[in-house]
């Protein structure tokens, strides 16, 4: 199998999962996917906060679209932005109460739909073997 090959399998793979991750967050949690993400990250991060570039380079977005997600999780009370003591240079995105709460239900479902989504790849022959690099690395 070529490099091309193997990459266009883990992306197909990756795409799957990834609209199986977003349906079940959206649909049992009102969350995207990066939402999700970003709540998780901030979730552990020192203090519940991250300076928005950061952010954008943990869950993968342009500073742009990270701006209107966390914009949307303001609205949603899951976060708020805030100047962090230790760093008065950027605008960072700090976590509510409410963000940890939904967060902490969440992530059930992103466990057990990503599980799911994984097995039901290694079942068909084109992504076993993308699924099996990936568990066993």
């Amino acid at each position: 199998m070529t490099d091309e090959q193997s990459w266009g399998r883990v992306v197909a793979l990756h795409s799957r999962v990834e609209q199986e991750l977003a349906k079940a967050l959206q649909r049992k949690h009102g969350l995207g996917l990066s939402e999700y993400r970003a709540l998780s990250h901030l979730t552990v991060a020192e203090g519940g906060c991250l300076r928005m570039q950061d952010l954008a380079g943990a869950i993968g977005l342009n500073q742009s679209s990270v701006s209107r997600m966390v914009a949307r999780l303001e609205e949603a009370g899951l976060t708020v932005r805030d100047l962090c003591e230790n760093d008065r240079r950027g605008v960072y995105s700090l976590i509510t109460e409410d963000g940890r709460e939904r967060q902490a239900k969440a992530e059930p479902t992103y466990q057990d739909t990503l599980r799911g989504a994984l097995d039901k790849a290694a079942a068909d022959p084109e992504l076993a073997e993308a699924v099996a690099a990936m568990r066993h690395a």
